[in-house]
């Protein structure tokens, strides 16, 4: 990943993999359901040219372990912390895509004073129904799936519970969004799973928010549309 070997914190029950690079203000980057930090190759060199990356793999994903708690936003979210406190950081800017997204939030309404700018690629509060039908009926179905051969499969059970990330509750309501005070953005594609109600309810209960709709992109504008996502993101982190 990016040519960097991983970096191991004990976060009690698991072992979290993330990627420390560069040197500056840091920018957390968290990934989707199901990926790891390799989603952001088309980011990294960009970001580590103004700021120190911190590119952490989820539990459960990538190379970090699931544990033995099961999988659970506000479990990543303690993983996240506790990364934080071992690197000594007190503040730092958050990018977060989809899942990833949805961690950024349920992290910066534990600890704002944590958060200086967050970014919100493609999240959504009401999980399952905040995506379009056809991704419903996808996730849903494959949920379903890997329930049923869990108790036969390794492999099965973790894919459940990625996928139950989805399925799930994750304890945020839309009202919880006014306590978000620190400058947001939220970046969607024109053609986004993420239903279009959804990310116009987010961004009207966020107090300091602005939206930008990427033309002809869907929910993967970062990996599509990197020099645009890139100029986007720095430019409103940056201030500029």
């Amino acid at each position: 990943m990016f040519g960097y070997e991983p970096e191991y914190i004990d976060c009690g029950d698991a072992r979290i993999a993330c990627y420390d690079i560069g040197r500056g203000h840091p920018l957390i980057l968290l990934h989707g359901n199901g990926e790891d930090s390799s989603y952001w190759n088309a980011q990294i060199s960009e970001f580590t040219r103004f700021m120190r990356v911190i590119a952490v793999d989820s539990r459960g994903h990538g190379a970090s372990d699931s544990g033995t708690k099961g999988l659970s936003f506000d479990l990543m979210a303690q993983d996240l912390k506790h990364i934080l406190d071992v690197k000594g950081i007190k503040k730092a800017f958050f990018l977060g895509f989809s899942d990833g997204g949805n961690l950024a939030i349920k992290f910066a309404l534990q600890w704002p004073d944590m958060v200086g700018k967050l970014v919100l690629n493609g999240a959504n509060v009401e999980m399952f129904f905040g995506v379009k039908p056809h991704v419903q009926l996808t996730t849903f179905a494959g949920y379903g799936a890997a329930s049923l051969f869990s108790r036969i499969s390794r492999k099965a059970a973790r894919r459940r519970d990625v996928l139950g990330l989805m399925v799930h509750p994750y304890g945020v309501r839309m009202d919880d969004l006014a306590r978000l005070e620190m400058p947001t953005l939220i970046i969607v594609g024109e053609h986004d799973m993420i239903k279009d109600r959804q990310t116009r309810e987010m961004a009207a209960h966020i107090p300091h928010c602005r939206v930008e709709v990427f033309r002809d992109g869907d929910h993967f504008v970062a990996a599509k549309q990197p020099s645009r996502f890139n100029r986007t993101v720095m430019e409103f982190i940056l201030g500029r």
